[in-house]
């Protein structure tokens, strides 16, 4: 995930009649190939496999930068690009947090958090989708920003603690806040359209 990409709740992009065979699909699938690649090359001794790591995680949090874009600019925005696009973004997250964590590097607790959010973000995209879209905001991009430096950091070898757990509190926060502030955006979207969908009962039946 990167900066520029909008958080999977958004769904902010309409689906174009373009072919599912189209390189911003591709650019989708090359970042879920690249996650185990990634997960083998942390797990090895060594700062230059270290830095291979952090190497293969920044391309393909690239990738999903490009592929949004693309997708955009071409027309090339599909119903797969929408399911894989969040599917791709988690399993490189949730790779990196899991596989620090197992390294002792990152606390459980930060990982479970953020991949709880993420997850249940996620879901809950789809529980209110009958109802409408949750557009994208600021905040859930910030959120995407801060997790991509926080892990990179944390990936990179050399004596950056106070740096690396400061960006991690800092999108540990920002993620918290966002997540909650979806939560608010799905009640009222619910609430709003079951208001509307009895306002017409009550048309009907007058």
């Amino acid at each position: 995930m990167t900066a520029g990409a909008p958080d999977p709740v958004a769904g902010d992009r309409e689906t174009s009649t373009a072919s599912v065979y189209n390189i911003a699909n591709l650019l989708t699938l090359l970042r879920i190939a690249l996650v185990p690649l990634f997960v083998w090359l942390l797990f090895l001794e060594g700062t230059g496999w270290r830095l291979a790591a952090f190497a293969v995680f920044a391309a393909a949090s690239i990738t999903d930068k490009i592929d949004g874009d693309i997708a955009r600019a071409r027309g090339l925005v599909t119903d797969f690009g929408k399911i894989a696009d969040p599917i791709a973004d988690k399993a490189l997250t949730g790779a990196a947090l899991v596989s620090l964590s197992l390294l002792g590097e990152l606390w459980w607790w930060v990982t479970i958090a953020i991949m709880a959010r993420e997850v249940g973000i996620t879901l809950l995209r789809f529980v209110v989708i009958r109802y409408g879209v949750i557009p994208a905001s600021k905040g859930g991009k910030l959120k995407t920003m801060l997790q991509v430096i926080a892990i990179g950091l944390f990936i990179l070898p050399g004596p950056l603690d106070p740096i690396r757990w400061a960006a991690m509190a800092a999108a540990l926060a920002v993620t918290l806040v966002t997540g909650a502030d979806y939560v608010v955006q799905a009640w009222r979207l619910r609430r709003s359209r079951d208001g509307a969908r009895g306002g017409r009962a009550r048309e009907e039946g007058a």
